[in-house]
């Protein structure tokens, strides 16, 4: 099979340089889907453009990631159980980033994919292991802000063992996902503009389209659902709350019941929660293009261009940025040591005389963070 396919480019190109892969080096040719063939080749002007755009994107999201991680693990009062799901989803993104913008960059210089079909296939493996983990450690944080905001003190705190656990899990079951390609359910070759590599959603067959559709529905499908979940029991306790504290003030005869500290924290609970809900709200938007374009692909509902593959991938890439941004400016407890210990990089107002100090103080309980 392999074989025709290359017999088949060959034709194609007919000795001139009429096709966007005719550069792809021939001991991974039999890997390039016919269908990138039919395309010129792109203007080099474009391979500069996005060069650009992953390195800008890479250097931030590592630089970011790199602090998060930093400033979670270093302050004690942020070591905690619920914040290990935070810490996990900067160092997969951080992988993300370290393992597969300095190849985009590298074979863009080039034009082609230049580093063989082994690191073509570890660079899949990567992005497959490192995406999946981000999307679920979100999801993770999403539950357990619905056990906090929602359940309450009826809620089993979460332990540490818990959410090594859980975390583990995520791992374990990401892993498999991601090697599932390498083991003959579906594959990874180079896509878009041959400057990087992801699953063949243009494969004919059921089976190896199989992996697309079940693989999407676990690691895209099933966490918005359980992201969708989670948020919209937090609305509704969220207005039963403010509903009961409108009453209760007018019972008292007094504008408001929010001196309260019990109402502190809640007021605490509710802006992490608008944290997470704005980073998902980011994967959303990052995740759904490329989601669409390998749909499209197996069920050939749309015409993609090598261009709009290459972009579907940036914008997946780009999540990676944005989350170390959203808890940077958003997170009152992060953003107060981040004050404490890099000020050159503090934003914002100060949080530390504000109802936000409750949880600096550790008067909330662990899982609040």
């Amino acid at each position: 099979m392999d074989s025709l396919k290359v017999a088949v480019v060959e034709y194609l190109r007919g000795g001139r340089n009429v096709s966007l892969a005719e550069s792809v080096p021939s001991d991974i040719m039999h890997m390039v889907d016919p269908y990138w063939y039919k395309w010129p080749p792109m203007e080099p002007l474009w391979f500069g453009i996005i060069g650009f755009i992953i390195t800008v994107l890479g250097i931030m999201s590592l630089t970011g990631n790199f602090i998060v991680m930093y400033i979670f693990t270093s302050s004690k009062s942020l070591r905690t159980p619920s914040n290990m799901f935070v810490v996990n989803l900067a160092f997969s993104d951080f992988m993300m980033m370290f393992t597969m913008f300095p190849p985009v960059v590298l074979n863009g210089i080039y034009g082609t994919w230049i580093m063989g079909p082994f690191w073509c296939e570890l660079y899949g493996l990567c992005g497959s292991l490192f995406g999946c983990v981000s999307i679920w450690s979100m999801t993770l944080i999403a539950y357990d802000r619905y056990c906090v905001i929602v359940k309450g003190m009826s809620r089993k705190p979460l332990t540490i063992s818990a959410a090594v656990f859980r975390l583990l899990f995520v791992w374990v079951t990401c892993l498999a996902w991601g090697l599932f390609p390498l083991f003959g359910w579906n594959r990874y070759v180079p896509e878009g503009n041959m400057t990087a590599c992801g699953t063949d959603y243009f494969a004919k067959d059921w089976w190896n389209r199989s992996y697309i559709i079940v693989y999407t529905i676990w690691v895209y499908f099933t966490p918005l659902l359980t992201i969708m979940f989670s948020y919209w029991h937090i609305l509704k306790a969220v207005r039963v709350h403010e509903q009961a504290m409108r009453d209760q003030a007018k019972k008292m005869n007094v504008a408001s019941l929010r001196n309260s500290e019990a109402d502190k924290g809640k007021s605490v609970e509710i802006k992490l929660a608008k944290v997470a809900l704005v980073t998902i709200s980011l994967w959303f938007l990052a995740w759904t293009p490329y989601g669409i374009i390998n749909w499209a692909g197996i069920f050939e509902s749309m015409h993609l261009s090598p261009l709009s593959t290459i972009c579907g991938s940036i914008f997946a890439k780009a999540n990676s940025v944005c989350n170390p941004i959203v808890y940077g400016l958003s997170h009152p407890k992060y953003k107060q040591v981040l004050r404490e210990k890099m000020p050159c990089l503090a934003c914002g107002k100060d949080d530390s005389h504000s109802d936000v100090k409750t949880v600096a103080t550790g008067e909330i309980s662990e899982s609040a963070a």
